[in-house]
């Protein structure tokens, strides 16, 4: 969405960043910057009933390696299943039988218009990575009670692949 008074201060390859002005609770305008984004999707990959396929990924933007989910940004005109299959391949090397869709949430509304859409993968085959230049993962398989021991403990910082593991085991995994 694109505000009528926006003013795009930055182009950047994946999203831009947009400043206008928006009436506050006194009536006043106030600016606000915002990252224009076009949307995302996270897969959880359960291999079997007691394990997940995880991944470790290097994040410059935070200098570190984190525990997280497949996961990549929309291409253009791409649907969100479409990316949350190519992503799965493409960063873990497994392909999915059956993907289904979980639910949708706004990653960071406070400054984002980004919204994700997560999915949960099952009937998985192995095959091979198949990374973009300068991405750095590895796959890691974790068993059920690890995924929930890392994400009590703060292994897991990555806020798509909390919610979207939490999710799975709330709402829908059978128990």
């Amino acid at each position: 969405m694109v505000e009528q008074n926006a003013e795009i201060v930055f182009r950047g390859r994946r999203y831009n960043v947009e400043r206008f002005d928006a009436p506050a609770r006194d009536g006043q305008a106030r600016p606000h910057e915002v990252v224009r984004h076009p949307g995302a999707a996270v897969v959880l990959p359960v291999l079997d009933a007691e394990r997940y396929v995880f991944i470790r990924n290097r994040r410059p933007a935070v200098n570190e390696t984190l525990l997280e989910l497949p996961a990549g940004t929309l291409d253009p005109n791409e649907e969100p299943l479409e990316c949350a299959t190519r992503e799965l391949t493409e960063e873990t090397g497994y392909t999915a039988e059956r993907i289904e869709p979980l639910t949708s949430f706004f990653s960071t509304p406070g400054i984002c218009d980004e919204e994700m859409f997560a999915f949960v993968a099952f009937d998985l085959i192995a095959g091979h990575q198949s990374l973009d230049d300068g991405e750095d993962i590895q796959v890691e398989i974790l068993t059920r009670d690890a995924a929930l021991a890392a994400a009590r403990t703060g292994r897991i910082r990555d806020a798509k692949s909390l919610l979207t593991l939490l999710f799975y085991e709330s709402f829908i995994r059978e128990r």
